[in-house]
Order: C-alpha cells, then structure tokens, then sequence
C-alpha cells in the first residue's frame, strides 16, 4: 500500500489549465502513461512517483513556469471537502490556521504544517514542510498549496486579514512579480522556508463567519476521517510521519514501535510486508531534510550532516552522494 495521497481532483485542474492554454491534456497524460478516465474515477490514487512525472511533464508541455501559481488560483476553499467547509466556520484566523495544521492530511501528504510563534517580534509563521523529497517540481508544489491556503484563509476572513509576507527557499523566478500580485503580500525569495508570515495581533480577531455549531460538527466528521485513514494508512506512512516530527532526535525501530503499540518484531514484519525497512524509510527521511537544508544554505555540510543523525560526515556525503549522484558540496539543487 502506497502512503502517498493525493485526490485526483487537483490533478484534473491541471488537465484544464493545459486545455485553456491550447495545449492537450490528452498528450500530456499519455506521455505519462494515463487513460483520461483514470482522473475521473474514485479509486485513482496516484503513486507519489506518477504525480511527480505529471507534474513534470505538465510543466514541460505547458512551457509555463507559474504553473504552480496557475493551480493553486484554481484551487478555492471547496476544493477541500469538509477541511474547507470546517475552516469557514472558524471564530478566527488561529482556529482556522490551527485546523488547516491538523487535518491537511486529509488532503494531502506531499506537505504538513507547522505554526511556530515569534514572540519577539510578535509574528506567526506558517511553515510547508515537505514530506517527500519533491527536487524540480518543488517550487511549483509550495506555489500550489500555498495559494490553495491563502485561498480558504481568505474566504475565511473574508479577505478581512492578509500575510504580511510570503516566504519561498528558491531564487526569484521571473514570474515573481505575477506572485506578488496574486498573494496580495510582498514575496521573499531565497528564504531558510517556505509559508506564510502573519501579525501575531491578527490571528485572533474574530470572525464574521464564525459559526460554533457548524464547526464542531465539520469538525467531528474531520476526526472521524482522520481516524480511518491512519487506520488503513500504510504502517510506514506512520512510521515516516513519526520520524518527520521526531527529527531533532530520530527515534530507533524499538521507540517507534512502542509509539505504534507494536512490537518490533511486528513492526519489521510489516514494513517488510509494505515492500520497505525501517532503515530504507530513515534514509528517506534524511533525503528529505538533506535536501531542504541545503537549499535553504543556512548550515554548513558538517552541520547538516550531525543534525540528520550522522557521526561521521563522510557517511552522510557518501549516502547523499548515492541519492543525487553528486557530493553535497556540489549540489545545486532547485533555487
């Protein structure tokens, strides 16, 4: 079972983006091997390395860089299901915020986000942490899903709050200022990450459409989701997941099948079952961050190194070596 998700729904708008353009949607998905059908039935579930060739060639056959910006313009708040019906009856900008954090797994797992609070300068950041290494369509992903939140924020509000600045890690592309335009903030580029900044003040003014009631039971439905699908969710999704919000101290096989209420023996049966390893899964982990890290050119490689896990640097640059088939002191990566 893949750990991937992704609803079809969102690929189905680039097929319409590719038709608006004159191009064909058509050739565009049998160059990665699709039947038109495919998108609109309920059981497609694209693997994480189909969606990054459709992103891809999308991106080749439109010849349009902002695709991203394109995407993410289209994708309003009910594209969202009951995530976005949920977040209109927030009694606030935190609450809604905090929901979005909670349960965007139930939309997708190419991301997760996470809200920390800079007292000093009373500001809030919204962070995108990638959940799978995503390389070139990297910057076309965090375009998409960040306009897809400001979109549900916004109809949240009811445009009442805007960001005070947008952040991406990549280089300013030559579209930035169609970005400027259509976040309505001012976009930084060549940022340590990717997300939102926000007035720490604004995120508790309340919310004309704010409706307790309503929220509570969105909410209900949203747990219940949430429930069944870690249930049926691949275990090392979970595992993945526990190692992602554990990265300061990756957990060993035992800890995390405590966490699991598995045994380790269980546990290894399973991932092995799952067509994976423990180990496969931390190195996957570690290709993820590896990449953000260098990306963002804030630490040196021997740090990166020693806050991925590694005693020994030349281990590191011998795995990352193995990942991108150049050292880390030569990546260059998408920025």
């Amino acid at each position: 079972m893949s750990d991937f998700m992704l609803p079809a729904l969102y690929l189905r708008q680039i097929g319409e983006i590719l038709d608006a353009k004159g191009k064909s949607s058509d050739i565009w998905l049998l160059r990665c091997g699709v039947d038109a059908q495919q998108l609109d039935a309920a059981d497609f579930h694209p693997s994480y390395e189909l969606f990054c060739r459709l992103v891809e060639e999308a991106l080749q056959v439109s010849a349009e860089p902002a695709l991203g910006l394109l995407l993410g313009e289209r994708l309003l708040v009910n594209s969202h299901g009951i995530l976005g019906f949920a977040a209109l009856q927030s009694a606030t900008l935190r609450q809604a915020i905090e929901l979005l954090e909670r349960y965007l797994g139930l939309r997708t797992s190419l991301v997760r986000l996470e809200h920390i609070t800079d007292v000093a300068l009373q500001q809030e950041q919204i962070q995108l942490v990638p959940c799978y290494p995503l390389g070139s369509i990297q910057t076309s992903v965090f375009e998409a899903v960040m306009l897809s939140i400001k979109n549900v924020l916004d109809a949240a509000t009811q445009g009442a709050v805007r960001a005070e600045r947008v952040s991406f890690p990549c280089a300013a592309p030559r579209y930035a200022p169609l970005a400027a335009e259509i976040f309505g903030c001012p976009v930084a580029y060549a940022q340590p990450w990717a997300g939102f900044t926000f007035s720490s003040a604004q995120l508790d003014q309340p919310l004309r459409m704010a409706d307790p009631e309503a929220l509570k039971q969105a909410e209900l439905i949203c747990q219940r989701e949430l429930s069944k699908h870690r249930e049926t969710a691949a275990v090392s999704s979970r595992v993945r997941r526990l190692l992602l919000e554990r990265q300061q101290n990756f957990p060993s096989l035992n800890a995390i099948a405590r966490l699991l209420l598995l045994t380790p023996r269980t546990l290894h049966r399973h991932l092995r079952e799952e067509g994976t390893s423990y180990k496969q899964i931390l190195q996957e982990v570690r290709h993820t961050l590896a990449l953000e890290q260098l990306k963002a050119g804030r630490l040196s490689v021997e740090q990166i190194a020693y806050s991925l896990g590694y005693n020994d640097v030349a281990n590191f640059r011998r795995a990352f070596k193995r990942w991108e088939g150049v050292p880390p002191s030569c990546f260059k990566g998408d920025v």
